[in-house]
């Protein structure tokens, strides 16, 4: 068994060389050069694979990021990073999502990065996050997370920032360089307000998904879905937070027309014990298609990131699924944070498929008799951080319901890991 919890005992008084580096650099460039490093390493044990249909996994996976930032001018900056990820060990050949050798992560031009308002301009590999990451964002828990080769253009105000863009998420290929599926893309306006109102932050977004590679995405016709949604963060008494997203779509999948619609809320709060201790509960809802053949009414989810969304285990994503979720957080010490995570599932239509993280189906009852019930899952995670380094570990249990039951071999998943990074 690979020991990851190494290293000299570390204290909250411990030097982070990484962050005096790059002070030294910055003092003598005036701010204009930085540097970017991160190791991680991480033990998982998975049982229980796709509810018994796929082998057990007990495998170590390494990442290592290595990026420098130039300001060149007052209004051009460089960035560039390259990554690479391991996954030793793996029984096989590991898939993209774990395995790439040292490839370009990150590599665009900004224009006038500097400036506080006014316009500026981004184009290259990079990786982008919008908003909580529900409908954009990069999957970092994954050995190799997702960048996108992009061309933003945005205008900055003091109370708003107004962004046209386009996304084409990247393509690993684990022996080759990647390259751009340009066939898929994501692309449209997101517009961030954050400061409407006192402590308060409102987005808005028009975004258009199009799939058209020849031939189309599966087949006859192509894929063209319009989502147009927002998302809002407000204060209520009592010291609570609300936050609530909500997108509705159109368009065609293939032949078909699409009608999806999806929808979060959430509540959150600090309790002020002597272990201070931060509450959330959230509901999320993705429909499904009802009427197969006829009508796709399955929630396009672009390109979420969604670990931790819907379990500790990441299995499955914002598409036919209801799901009602808490997690509290003890924080123990200022460094360490104790996580306790519960999720419960349901499918939104019985017809439809149960989808993965990534958008794709993992089992369907295209009948709709095994019953609607997911499972539920509960999780222990906790983390240690100090001086740039990360120390953590964390545990998932899934107990299937009578879908899962029903249409694979109805074997609870498990999910335990042990990691380590170090990054500045």
């Amino acid at each position: 068994m690979l020991v990851l919890l190494t290293g000299p005992v570390l204290s909250a008084q411990i030097a982070d060389p990484g962050s005096e580096l790059n002070q030294f650099l910055s003092d003598r460039t005036g701010n204009r050069f930085k540097l970017d490093f991160e190791f991680r390493a991480r033990l998982e044990d998975r049982t229980g694979n796709n509810f018994g249909r796929s082998p057990n996994l007990e495998n170590p996976l390494f990442r290592t990021r290595i990026g420098a930032r130039l300001d060149v001018t007052d209004w051009l900056r460089v960035y560039g990073m390259g990554q690479d990820s391991r996954a030793p060990f793996y029984g096989g050949p590991a898939p993209s999502s774990a395995r790439d050798s040292m490839d370009l992560h990150q590599g665009y031009l900004e224009f006038f990065a500097r400036r506080k308002t006014g316009f500026g301009a981004i184009a290259g590999r990079q990786m982008v996050s919008m908003g909580d990451g529900r409908l954009i964002g990069v999957p970092d828990w994954l050995n190799t997370a997702r960048t996108y080769d992009t061309a933003r253009l945005y205008y900055r105000l003091p109370e708003a920032r107004i962004e046209f863009l386009m996304l084409s998420a990247v393509k690993v290929r684990p022996d080759a360089f990647n390259r751009p599926d340009l066939g898929d893309r994501v692309w449209g306006t997101y517009n961030t307000f954050p400061k409407v109102f006192s402590k308060s932050a409102i987005d808005l977004y028009l975004l258009r998904h199009d799939q058209n590679r020849p031939g189309g995405f599966t087949g006859k016709g192509r894929l063209g879905i319009n989502t147009l949604g927002g998302r809002a963060q407000l204060p209520l008494p009592e010291a609570l937070h609300l936050s609530i997203e909500a997108a509705a779509q159109n368009g065609k999948t293939g032949p078909l027309p699409h009608r999806g619609y999806a929808w979060f809320s959430g509540l959150s709060r600090r309790v002020p014990l002597r272990l201070a201790l931060d509450l959330e509960v959230e509901y999320k809802y993705a429909s499904g298609t009802r009427n197969p053949g006829v009508r796709d009414g399955t929630f396009d989810q672009l390109y979420a990131a969604n670990h931790d969304k819907f379990g500790h285990a990441d299995l499955f994503g914002w598409r036919n699924l209801h799901d009602l979720r808490s997690l509290e957080t003890v924080h123990v010490t200022r460094l360490i944070a104790l996580n306790f995570m519960y999720n419960n599932w349901w499918l939104a239509s019985k017809r439809d498929s149960l989808y993965n993280g990534a958008g794709l189906p993992l089992v369907s009852s295209p009948s709709g008799t095994a019953g609607s019930h997911v499972g539920q899952e509960g999780d222990c995670f906790a983390t240690y951080q100090v001086a740039g380094w990360t120390f953590g570990a964390g545990f998932a249990h899934v107990f299937v319901g009578n879908f899962l039951r029903n249409t694979t071999p109805g074997v609870s998943t498990r999910y335990m890991y042990v990691f380590q990074s170090y990054s500045f």
